[in-house]
């Protein structure tokens, strides 16, 4: 991986940006710190998989609207929470919003940076995800239309004559057809092929059938 692992942290409290800051770097991550959730969405692009370290109070937008929004955009961040002042049962309802994690103030740096640790390795196992599915996704547009809609209905698991008498076509092309896609989709077998399509369908890339 090598690049430096950095931490969103929106915390209107300057003292506190600045301590974790300093603790952050002596565990080799980067803090970039926000004084409120509509600075950190006017400045950072959701594009990747990110992680976020959220006070639950803040002005403005709070921590657990900031986590109901971010869980409406496509690429949702890993989120750990901070609360004080009692707020437990608020940060319960921001882990059932979405978030990781929460800790509650004054914490322990030892636990936060163990806590990160985690929300870390969820993006790794995210930003993985998102590659995978990219190259799927790469793939299908790979495919002719009809051999698209080949896909989906080998994917349903239809026999190849079938599928020739519904798409009107000969069994001869039915399987030329048949045997371009999974060599073209790198599909190893149907089971493979069905599990990519319902990928695609997750992700609405492919109609449902």
């Amino acid at each position: 991986m090598g690049h430096k692992r950095i931490v969103h942290v929106i915390d209107d409290e300057s003292e506190v940006c600045e301590a974790l800051k300093v603790l952050l770097h002596t565990a080799g991550m980067e803090a970039r710190t926000y004084a409120s959730a509509e600075e950190f969405l006017s400045e950072v692009k959701l594009s990747r998989p990110l992680c976020l370290l959220v006070d639950l109070r803040l002005p403005g937008m709070s921590g657990l609207d900031l986590v109901s929004h971010l869980q409406q955009g496509p690429m949702c961040p890993v989120v750990v929470m901070i609360t004080g002042h009692g707020d437990v049962p608020l940060a319960v309802k921001a882990m059932r919003a979405g978030a990781l994690h929460f800790l509650e103030k004054p914490f322990e740096p030892a636990e936060l940076l163990q806590t990160l640790e985690e929300a870390h390795q969820r993006v790794s196992e995210i930003a993985a995800q998102e590659e995978a599915y990219a190259a799927i996704e790469a793939r299908h547009r790979s495919l002719t239309a009809r051999e698209q809609e080949v896909m989906v209905l080998l994917a349903e698991g239809m026999p190849t004559k079938v599928l020739a008498t519904k798409l009107g076509i000969s069994t001869r092309t039915a399987e030329h057809h048949r045997a371009a896609v999974l060599q073209k989709m790198g599909a190893r077998t149907l089971s493979h092929l069905a599990r990519m399509s319902i990928s695609l369908q997750g992700r609405s890339a492919l109609p449902r059938p």
